[in-house]
């Protein structure tokens, strides 16, 4: 059992084991299930996750409130034409991770990594590596169990909840746990994952939760996709050998104090940030307005 990031990468560096493999035996020591159950399940996790990704960029996805979708659909279709700035593998994590949440504000079935508000990052930056790094699926499977690894420590030490510690807990928890399993992933060390996580979410630290009209849609969609974006790079970085200054533990210490910090408004109440600009009041208005008289229709 682990607790801390440095724990986590010890363990794994005295059993010569990649992250994904202490996590498992982690699973394993803790609910007493069969390593087959255990792999089965998160197969069943990667299953989920790949077909809202496929759903959020073949179909046409709208929300309920009309806020969001068709966002990932238009980005492939820009990736396409092969005019894209920030290169191929990019813009498809991006795109993907948006058709996640797409699917998700269209009340669609994903899987919450680790929330429901932050669930486009991890499976839109591991499908959007797929087409470089061709894995197995056995190898997407530990991706998922590396990106649980490291939420785990950040749930057992700070926070996942972003009306608890903001956003930088939802995206920001996402994005340094996708970080750290594409390192994983493309065949990197467990302290450069370690690396790639402190480096992806320490620059996430101050990242407010401010959902316009209360829904999880208005910035939480292209947030994600900033997520995944900040993960490749944070990744590519540890890659390359660059290191954290601050190492990844105090990192998940310093966001936890940044959100304890954090004011009311900027914690998902809808009362600060985007929410409270003119237009994202008036869109607020606009999407109950029309709730309202639909339910008056309705009791008639």
């Amino acid at each position: 059992m682990f607790r801390t990031v440095e724990e986590l990468v010890g363990l794994a560096q005295d059993r010569n084991l990649p992250v994904s493999e202490v996590m498992i035996q982690t699973e394993i020591e803790t609910t007493g299930k069969s390593y087959a159950d255990i792999f089965s399940r998160m197969a069943d996790n990667l299953d989920v996750m790949e077909k809202a990704v496929q759903r959020g960029i073949h179909e046409e996805i709208r929300s309920h409130s009309g806020l969001t979708g068709g966002d990932a659909r238009l980005l492939q279709k820009y990736l396409s034409s092969g005019r894209s700035l920030s290169g191929d593998v990019l813009l498809d994590a991006v795109s993907k991770a948006m058709a996640t949440n797409e699917v998700n504000a269209a009340m669609g079935t994903i899987c919450a990594t680790p929330t429901a508000g932050s669930a486009g990052v991890v499976p839109g930056t591991l499908f959007g590596l797929v087409r470089k790094l061709q894995p197995s699926q056995e190898q997407m499977v530990r991706y998922l169990f590396t990106a649980g690894a490291f939420g785990f420590v950040i749930a057992n030490n700070a926070s996942i909840s972003g009306a608890a510690g903001g956003c930088q807990a939802e995206v920001g928890s996402a994005t340094g746990m996708a970080a750290a399993a594409a390192v994983e992933l493309a065949g990197g060390t467990p302290s450069q994952s370690a690396h790639a996580m402190a480096i992806a979410l320490g620059n996430m630290l101050g990242l407010i939760c401010d959902p316009v009209a209360g829904l999880v849609e208005v910035p939480c969609v292209k947030r994600n996709a900033i997520g995944a974006s900040t993960a490749i790079v944070a990744a590519d970085m540890a890659l390359a050998g660059i290191q954290s200054k601050i190492p990844c533990d105090e990192v998940i210490d310093a966001m936890h104090q940044v959100g304890r910090m954090m004011p009311a408004a900027f914690r998902e109440t809808a009362q600060g940030g985007l929410a409270n600009t003119p237009t994202g009041k008036k869109l607020k208005d606009k999407i109950f307005g029309q709730a309202a008289r639909s339910s008056v229709l309705d009791n008639r």
